[in-house]
């Protein structure tokens, strides 16, 4: 199917995207769509269209699978994004990385900012980048402020594994991707983590590929 015409209204191509259900295909590193930043969201869905488009998210994001899911993953430039993490790891993971389970949510004009000096690095991977992973460092905790998909105010702090999701998703709103801020010496196939890096921290792939952590 063609991607639907980017000078089309916004909320008749998101229509089109709906329209053969199922879960939306992902845009790829190197389409513009992951690099231009995104609306402002302000009711250009309609709360109908903005619910279909919050359910394809999900579905989309579950089927990948993934943790998180951005509106510009799916060629839509609006600042919306989607979260769930069940995490399914094993007990040391979860204490090394702070990974605890996350229900369904969705951000809507999400910013965050950092409320400790306290940075952390682990591998991190995005659906948008199929087949790597790298090593970020990012902020042990943020504070999130934003809405909802009923349009209620965020605003929560997270830490751990959630903080490193709902950076990574919003960064996606700002055009970034996570290899922006990688450490590109640590830059591992998926193979080559589960062989290799699968430990719960990433201080050996450091020493043995000469990067440095925080």
């Amino acid at each position: 199917m063609a991607s639907p015409s980017p000078r089309a209204p916004l909320a008749e191509r998101v229509e089109e995207l709906l329209a053969v259900g199922g879960p939306l295909p992902i845009v790829a590193a190197g389409d513009p769509v992951l690099r231009t930043g995104t609306e402002r969201y302000d009711g250009q869905l309609g709360p109908a269209l903005l619910a279909r488009f919050v359910e394809a998210l999900r579905l989309t994001m579950r089927a990948a699978p993934g943790v998180g899911l951005a509106a510009p993953q799916v060629g839509v430039e609006l600042r919306i994004a989607v979260i769930e993490d069940p995490a399914p790891v094993p007990q040391e993971v979860r204490l090394a990385r702070g990974r605890v389970p996350q229900p369904f949510r969705v951000l809507v004009n999400p910013a965050y900012r950092p409320v400790s000096s306290g940075r952390v690095a682990f591998f991190e991977g995005c659906l948008s980048v199929p087949g790597w992973q790298a090593v970020v460092a990012r902020p042990a905790e943020v504070r999130l402020t934003g809405e909802d998909e009923s349009g209620r105010a965020l605003d929560e702090e997270f830490g751990g594994w959630p903080a490193r999701i709902v950076q990574h998703e919003t960064d996606h709103l700002d055009g970034l991707l996570y290899l922006d801020r990688a450490e590109l010496r640590s830059l591992s196939a998926n193979e080559t983590v589960a062989r290799r890096w699968a430990q719960p921290t990433p201080e050996e792939a450091a020493r043995a590929l000469g990067f440095g952590l925080p």
